[in-house]
């Protein structure tokens, strides 16, 4: 019986025990508050029976300290903490604008011509001043004239009598020439004939030399002679080879290299 009682006894105070470790003890400490920022935190002081209970001294609050105590800041009282100056917005290197290329000034058309033909040197150069700054890298040229029978022949004109004429034949021997006689019928009559040549230089350096000892010779083809022609080489980039010749006056105009006026 009395066993019993004890096996009781046991239980209840097992069971108690139990209870009392399930409730909640007042001393447990709350796990501290992450504090906000900005905010003074409140510390609680131990009560005196406590301190007196813990053998701690506990500092008699004065009204003075009291006062003296910082206040709890209010949100809206905390100044603004400095702020950081945001980091400055890098600027955007604006590319830079592509210039139009400019268009290259066309280079003029440059155009050669002969302008032509003129029966003598003099009208030639005559049609060169006459087309002025528009004429460039002008030359005057002349074209041979050809024979009909291809020979050339040097000659003194018939003099008035027999008698001048054989005058005349004597003053050339005495100069030193030779290779002549003397007209004697026909509408040539009374001429001194001073030689014949298949081409005209050969007929060209014979009346030089005649007309430097001061004799009247003079050049003529065999048969149908084409007299010389002088033309007018011109190069222009300011006016086209028909407007060049006409205000050259000249009756044609033929296509020129340009090379060969470099």
């Amino acid at each position: 019986m009395l066993s019993r009682f004890l096996i009781v006894i046991l239980v209840i105070l097992n069971v108690g025990v139990a209870l009392w470790w399930m409730v909640p003890r007042a001393d447990t400490a709350a796990a501290p508050a992450k504090p906000e920022l900005g905010v003074a935190t409140l510390e609680l002081m131990p009560s005196p029976a406590a301190s007196a209970a813990t053998g701690d001294a506990v500092p008699a609050v004065t009204p003075a300290a009291a006062v003296a105590a910082p206040a709890v800041a209010r949100p809206e009282d905390a100044e603004p903490a400095a702020s950081t100056p945001a980091p400055a917005k890098p600027t955007e290197a604006k590319p830079a604008e592509a210039v139009p290329p400019v268009a290259a000034t066309p280079k003029p058309v440059e155009h050669c011509a002969s302008l032509g033909p003129f029966t003598d040197a003099a009208k030639a150069q005559a049609a060169q001043a006459a087309l002025g700054a528009d004429a460039q890298r002008p030359r005057v040229r002349e074209v041979p004239g050809k024979s009909g029978s291809g020979s050339y022949r040097v000659f003194i004109p018939p003099a008035a009598s027999r008698e001048e004429a054989q005058a005349t034949a004597k003053r050339i021997v005495e100069a030193g020439f030779s290779d002549y006689f003397v007209v004697s019928q026909g509408e040539e009559a009374n001429a001194v004939a001073l030689g014949q040549y298949r081409n005209r230089e050969g007929a060209e350096r014979r009346l030089a030399t005649l007309v430097a000892a001061g004799f009247p010779a003079r050049l003529a083809g065999g048969g149908n002679e084409t007299p010389p022609t002088w033309w007018l080489d011109v190069a222009s980039s300011s006016a086209s080879p028909a407007i060049l010749m006409q205000r050259a006056g000249a009756a044609q105009q033929q296509s020129l290299d340009c090379a060969r006026l470099r």
